[in-house]
């Protein structure tokens, strides 16, 4: 559970890159920071911009967790305000669970302010919605095995056999265990999309299918900081809305609890 007390470890959510997607709440913690511990290989530093002249800033890109947690505990323990600063939401990917354990076994209290995905930014970007009325109403969030392995039951494949979004983070250097797994679930001819480096000022778009998918990263030097969009939602995205069933919630033949007297979810 978050705790925080009158001086908590804030971590923030940096967001997917641009500055400006720091949430209002992440900006002012930066600018009341006296150390700012931030993931200096994901996180642009322009983000550090938001920090006074006189705050510490510290990339954690070549520490380990040790190290991490000692020079923040340092600095909390002088009194000073702590920013632990990590790139898009702290709760996806984040190595979270046990930066919060080694906090709380030196009795230090933190907050979470979280942060806008790259999930989110790259729908933003394409103008995709992952959900759609009669094609699809679910979004899983999931990788390909590598150095960290699957449960069997969260294995791509599995998470494949859904039918539904998918938003495949941390997997392009696994492009072709994605492309044969995609393949076999969605067909060979499935539109992909990639957003490598969503909102950063080299942002790049790469529309491929299942059986392109390997050939084409490899082609653009993609191996990392992408995320891989497919399913239902991403084909229709591809052949251009127009042609499907609409969402009720503007529907003026449809009633809800602020239009028309009925109580409950507007619906969508």
């Amino acid at each position: 559970m978050t705790k925080h007390d009158a001086n908590p470890v804030i971590f923030v959510g940096a967001g997917p890159g641009d500055p400006k997607l720091v949430t209002v709440a992440g900006k002012e913690a930066l600018e009341q920071a006296d150390l700012v511990v931030y993931a200096g290989s994901l996180v642009s530093e322009e983000m550090l911009g938001w920090c006074r002249n006189d705050c510490q800033t510290v990339s954690s890109a070549g520490l380990n967790l040790e190290e991490i947690i000692a020079a923040m505990a340092q600095a909390h323990g002088q009194g000073q305000k702590v920013v632990r600063l990590q790139t898009g939401d702290i709760s996806l990917y984040g190595a979270l669970p046990e930066q919060l354990a080694a906090l709380e076994q030196r009795g230090i209290t933190y907050l979470i302010l979280p942060g806008v995905s790259a999930a989110f930014a790259a729908a933003a970007a394409l103008g995709l919605s992952y959900t759609l009325p009669e094609v699809c109403q679910s979004l899983i969030f999931t990788r390909a095995g590598g150095r960290t392995p699957m449960r069997r039951e969260e294995e791509l494949a599995s998470m494949a056999a859904h039918g539904c979004s998918l938003a495949i983070y941390l997997s392009a250097a696994l492009s072709q265990e994605v492309a044969d797994t995609l393949a076999k679930a969605y067909g060979p001819e499935s539109p992909i999309v990639v957003v490598q480096r969503a909102t950063w000022p080299d942002q790049k778009v790469l529309w491929t299918t299942a059986a392109s998918l390997a050939e084409d990263l490899r082609r653009d030097g993609i191996g990392r900081q992408a995320l891989i969009l497919t399913g239902p939602a991403v084909a229709e995205l591809r052949q251009g809305y127009g042609g499907g069933a609409k969402s009720k919630l503007y529907d003026k033949t449809y009633s809800h609890g602020w239009r028309g007297g009925q109580e409950g979810e507007p619906g969508a």
